[in-house]
């Protein structure tokens, strides 16, 4: 198993996760969590897949994903109460699932030979859009239109996986610091607060 395979397996896992909480915190019946669960792990990386023309989509050509989708959302319903605070656990695995995602869709770019900035913005949609898929199925604004820093955090990582991947870092230090760098930064805005500004007009 290389590591690309095993950090598709964690963000797999996390996303379903994240999504399997989000549908809990709802109060949605087993059918709606797994939907949930389903949408946030495969939602970006099929966007991504059908804007690249990779068809069937990925998740279509490696069924582990779905049995892992499905187990994952299994074990959240049965340990909800040993997660603690749902809020908090939620955040935990979204951030991890943005940080790893955010990684395979640069990649994926990159061997579609496609330009640095497309491969970034790749990873952007991979990270962040099965995110968004989530957020509308359960009412609630995507977190990356609110003023929380998420997507400018999976855009950041891009650039570094760029970056790095153009002076031949070994790409486990890619991987590496990329994912690293994502989560920090989530970590550091939310404990502080920090936010992008928002604008109205004045009536």
């Amino acid at each position: 198993m290389t590591i690309f395979t095993a950090l598709d397996i964690l963000g797999t896992i996390a996303f379903a996760i994240s999504g399997a909480l989000s549908a809990i915190n709802r109060k949605l019946d087993p059918f709606g969590i797994f939907i949930i669960a389903f949408v946030t792990a495969i939602g970006g990386g099929t966007v991504r897949d059908i804007l690249i023309g990779n068809t069937p989509v990925s998740w279509m050509q490696n069924t582990l994903n779905i049995y892992l989708i499905g187990i994952a959302a299994t074990l959240a319903i049965i340990f909800r109460n040993k997660l603690g605070y749902l809020k908090r656990s939620l955040f935990l695995f979204d951030t991890i699932g943005l940080g790893i995602f955010t990684i395979i869709g640069v990649e994926t770019g990159i061997n579609a030979g496609l330009e640095p900035i497309i491969s970034v913005a790749l990873g952007a949609m991979t990270g962040c859009f099965g995110g968004v898929i989530r957020d509308i199925l359960c009412n609630e604004i995507p977190v990356i239109f609110r003023k929380e820093i998420y997507a400018t955090a999976s855009i950041a990582g891009g650039i570094c996986f760029m970056v790095l991947y153009v002076f031949a870092i070994d790409q486990n230090i890619i991987y590496i610091a990329t994912t690293l760098l994502i989560i920090t930064i989530r970590l550091v805005v939310v404990k502080y607060k920090i936010s992008l500004p928002t604008f109205f007009i004045k009536s």
